[in-house]
């Protein structure tokens, strides 16, 4: 097992392996490396792959650590190591044993649109003519009670409670849970259960936790059950990347890790590989204002590197404006690729400004969490065939697809197939199957819904058969009912039908490949894909774009140059935050995008901002003036727009024109 390449700090993190082990990993101090490094130690001294697990939050980060595993350690059999998120663990351990809570081994996972679907109409069921409740504001209720594991009784009088006790209700009626409740019923089952608990804490012996300060109560309590047996439980974590408290993560989880487990080791790892002392040490005059972390203050042997730039710009359009060409004049300096720069703002809508301009100079970029993959309407319609193959009690999927395409099931069909439903307390395919139901029907949407559950069943029997190719059945299945046709009727032109059928059929792609990896058939197929659509949005390091992208969604990342924008009260910290009394959480926002350059990082703030058509003064941000002068640099905006390019900008100007041009410097012949 080769350590040679592991810092003092980092190689006692990896060695300490018996009783808990807290590793506080700074930004850019290689956790991920120690993670994988202590798997490959773990398993070179004797310890079965078996025994360890090691937790994440996203699929796309346990990919990473399983695959640096099997290179640092050779040919480790994957399959026996346990490295998966939160939600994947819960899966497997709901898969055994959720039949003890009432539910059947085969159900459902509902994603947020299908979550959304269901409270839409409780909400239309339960409400008054006067009331009124928006469904997010219901689901993030919703959500947040689980999470916090409140008791809502039926005698509570307000209609989010009504709301919510319904969807628990026919999430259960449909044998369904929502990503909430993988959570909640797995923590519940080891709770309840003896002998689930012994079963798994006898399983791993080495449980590892990645990004621990991200942890909720809930979370934190599954670690607890699984790891308290044989208190082998080492977390990574930084309190000062702490950016979650607003989705329930817990940062006393890191701060407390004492109280839960007795007598920590705790290692800090505080020498950074990413960025230049200047960069560090702007972070660490920053970060150190917090009064409840834990210290720890960062430092490189990259040099010290350029000051940070601060620069005030008349308004965000000039700062949309300056930021893209100073993007293209280093872009074509250092004939750079374009994904070595990244713009970095609070709120989404500060992105479009950057976007005209972009697209204006024929810059490519990409915008970090745009429409994703499984929100296309193409997608959302296979997997609800498939869920509702996989579990016809899934109302919510069964609904999407009745009469897509159509099929002469029509609206009024489908109120009354509600109606009559929830009058006997049963699903929708339930009713559709039952003589009480059809007697209320014309002879010719009898036969409708009779080809249609026929349908269901024989798709049904065939993906279910042993050795089943599942892609080559969905394949059949889309072909049978005429899908792509129908889906070539609905787009405007050849390019969108093309795409849109590309995206089935990359989807039909993505089934043949799990089924090449796996034996979990159908279920394993719509629960794989349930949590990686919980976990998209990270950018695609194939394509070669600026990246535009909010300082939550940067964590993680690391780019070589780049920019801040609207670095300005209200904006960050956010005026909300002040209100809510997360000044804290605002300033470890801004370390992260801080610590996410490499070698060059740009600040700048508007002197007013355009809303609702006319200009509005804004004032700088408060953390700015408590940045370190030692490491910053305040730049005039308008000497720096007026100042003429230096001779190598020029020089390399005019080459990439001449190549432009096509080597000779002129336009070419007519």
């Amino acid at each position: 097992m080769r350590l040679f390449d592991l810092n003092p700090q980092q190689l006692e993190a990896v060695r300490t392996t018996r009783g808990p082990v807290l590793i506080l990993a700074g930004a850019g101090t290689g956790k991920t490396h120690v993670i994988t490094s202590r798997i490959a130690y773990l398993l070179s001294e004797g310890v079965p792959a078996h025994k360890i697990l090691a937790l994440t939050f996203t699929n796309k980060a346990a990919n990473e650590m399983r695959n640096r595993v099997g290179n640092v350690r050779g040919n480790v059999k994957g399959s026996k190591l346990t490295i998966c998120t939160f939600h994947a663990l819960c899966v497997q351990i709901l898969r055994q044993d959720i039949e003890k809570l009432g539910y059947k081994k085969n159900f459902s996972i509902y994603d947020e649109s299908d979550q959304l679907g269901l409270i839409r109409k409780i909400i239309t069921r339960l409400a008054a003519a006067n009331e009124k409740l928006d469904p997010g504001l219901a689901r993030s209720f919703i959500s947040k009670a689980k999470n916090q594991r409140r008791k809502i009784l039926p005698c509570e009088p307000t209609l989010e409670s009504a709301v919510f006790l319904r969807y628990q209700q026919e999430l259960k009626t449909f044998n369904a849970v929502d990503f909430d409740d993988l959570l909640t019923l797995a923590v519940q089952l080891l709770n309840e259960f003896p002998d689930v608990r012994a079963k798994w804490e006898n399983r791993f012996e080495f449980v590892m936790v990645d990004e621990f300060q991200d942890t909720n109560s809930l979370q934190l309590e599954l670690v607890r059950q699984i790891g308290e047996k044989h208190s082998n439980v080492c977390v990574v974590g930084d309190d000062d990347q702490s950016i979650y408290g607003w989705r329930g993560a817990e940062i006393a989880n890191i701060l407390e890790f004492e109280r839960h487990f007795h007598l920590p080791k705790i290692v800090k790892l505080e020498q950074n590989y990413r960025s230049t002392n200047a960069i560090l040490g702007a972070a660490n005059s920053i970060i150190r204002l917090n009064p409840f972390r834990r210290p720890k203050s960062l430092w490189s042997d990259n040099g010290e590197g350029e000051p940070i730039r601060i620069i005030e710009v008349p308004d965000d359009r000039e700062e949309a404006s300056y930021v893209v060409g100073e993007i293209q004049k280093q872009q074509l300096a250092e004939q750079c690729r374009w994904a070595e720069f990244a713009v970095i703002f609070r709120m989404n809508a500060q992105s479009r400004l950057l976007e005209e301009t972009l697209r204006r100079l024929h810059i490519p970029y990409r915008v970090v969490g745009g429409h994703s993959f499984f929100e296309r309407r193409e997608v959302k319609d296979l997997l609800a065939y498939l869920s509702c193959l996989n579990n016809p009690q899934d109302d919510v999927s069964l609904l999407r697809i009745i009469n897509t395409p159509a099929r002469g099931i029509g609206g009024s069909t489908i109120e009354l197939a509600i109606q009559e439903s929830n009058k006997a307390n049963q699903s929708i395919y339930e009713t559709l199957l039952s003589e009480s139901f059809q007697n209320l029907l014309t002879q010719r949407t009898r036969e409708a819904i009779r080809k249609f559950t026929e349908l269901v069943d024989e798709y049904e029997t065939k993906l279910f058969q042993p050795l089943a190719d599942l892609a080559k059945t969905v394949e059949g299945l889309l072909l049978q009912i005429g899908y792509f046709q129908d889906l070539r009727r609905g787009c405007k032109t050849p390019e969108e039908s093309l795409n849109r059928e590309e995206n089935v059929r990359e989807l039909i792609r993505a089934i043949a490949d799990f089924q090449a990896r796996s034996t979990d058939g159908l279920p394993g197929f719509l629960a794989d894909t349930a949590l990686d659509r919980e976990h998209e949005g990270e950018p695609d390091k194939s394509v070669d774009g600026v990246t535009l992208i909010t300082f939550h969604a940067a964590k993680g990342l690391e780019f070589t140059q780049v920019f801040l924008i609207g670095l300005e009260e209200g904006l960050l910290p956010h005026s909300r935050s002040k209100l809510d009394g997360n000044l804290e959480e605002e300033r470890r926002l801004f370390y992260v995008g801080i610590t996410r350059a490499k070698r060059n990082l740009t600040l700048t703030h508007c002197t007013s901002r355009f809303r609702y058509g006319s200009p509005s003064p804004c004032y700088p941000s408060s953390f700015l003036k408590d940045l370190d002068a030692r490491f910053t640099q305040l730049l005039s905006f308008h000497q720096l727009t007026n100042k003429p390019a230096g001779e190598g900008t020029a020089r390399a100007h005019f080459a990439k024109m001449r190549e432009l041009l096509g080597g000779n410097g002129t336009l070419g012949r007519s």
